[in-house]
Formats: C-alpha cells, structure tokens, sequence
C-alpha cells in the first residue's frame, strides 16, 4: 500500500466519523463535510491504486 492509498483510507475513516458526528448531533453541516471527505479519501485512493499499477507495469516492461 502506497502513501496515497493509506492517506485516502485515513480520510475516508475521519469522513465518516464526521458524517457520524453529524446525524448524532443533527448538523447537517458536518454530516456533508464527513461526505465529502470520504469522497476525497476515494479519489485519493483510486490515484494510489492508479500508481501503483502503472509502478507495476513499468517494472513488467522493463525486463
């Protein structure tokens, strides 16, 4: 697992504890931050994902 990949988990988890937070205590405010957060944490993993398999295919090309 690359930086990108454990630091899109990372936002993904805090997202989803703010969404969390947010229906607990009604605001609505924070339960669309905590959304939006995890959506970034998604993209950010996805370009992790995205690294890590064109790492994968340089490697396979060069031998």
């Amino acid at each position: 697992m690359g930086k990108d990949q454990a630091e899109g988990l990372g936002k993904k988890a805090s997202g989803k504890a703010k969404e969390v937070a947010g229906v607990a205590t009604n605001n609505r405010k924070l339960e669309a931050e905590g959304k939006a957060e995890q959506v970034e944490g998604k993209g950010q993993e996805m370009v992790g994902e995205a690294k890590d398999a064109l790492k994968s295919e340089e490697k396979k090309n060069a031998q």
